[in-house]
């Protein structure tokens, strides 16, 4: 007996929904990208943020996806009544992205007390024609697209191969001639 049909229909039911969640995964990346409020570098500029907590600060320019970047310094300072204190802490790990003409690093954790304008000064060379980009972490997007879609497409497409190959080795051995039908001599 093969398997049914079904289950060739479950295993690529199983990998389509794998490759579609991958793929709004990654629309949605992008839209987190392109929705990232941005300031020209070197002139600055204001920034408005509507919630306090943790923001990531990614830079976009020339040395971003290599990480050798040209040092320069970054104020983020109140520029609204109510808008609380930020601090400013060195990113923890590595995340780029590239996406669109989008190129850039998370270099910096930026934390606010109360949500508000904010003014975003620099001093030193930064690279003209670069900016600061303010918002949320992307890495969670990513790992909100690659953890469900990744093994849903590989479950999708192991269970395939999986029911071929049952198929083939049951094929073939119906294939194959029954045994000779043995008997003892003599009889007992």
């Amino acid at each position: 007996m093969r398997p049914g049909r079904i289950w060739y229909l479950v295993a690529i039911a199983v990998f389509v929904a794998g490759l579609a969640w991958l793929i709004v995964g990654i629309v949605s990346i992008g839209n987190t990208v392109n929705s990232l409020q941005r300031v020209p570098l070197p002139a600055g500029g204001t920034i408005s943020l509507g919630h306090s907590g943790g923001y990531i600060v990614y830079y976009e320019g020339p040395g971003a996806q290599s990480g050798r970047i040209q040092r320069f310094n970054i104020q983020v300072a109140p520029a609204s009544s109510g808008a609380g204190v930020p601090s400013l802490t060195q990113y923890s790990s590595e995340l780029t992205y590239n996406i669109g003409s989008h190129h850039g690093r998370a270099v910096l954790t930026l934390h606010i007390t109360r949500p508000g304008t904010f003014r975003v000064t620099t001093t030193g060379s930064p690279p003209a024609g670069s900016d600061l980009a303010f918002g949320g972490s992307i890495a969670s997007g990513i790992v909100g697209a690659l953890l469900p879609g990744l093994p849903l497409i590989l479950i999708g497409l192991l269970g395939a191969v999986t029911l071929l190959v049952i198929r083939i080795v049951r094929k073939r051995s119906m294939q194959r001639p029954p045994p000779a039908p043995q008997y003892m001599y003599p009889p007992s």
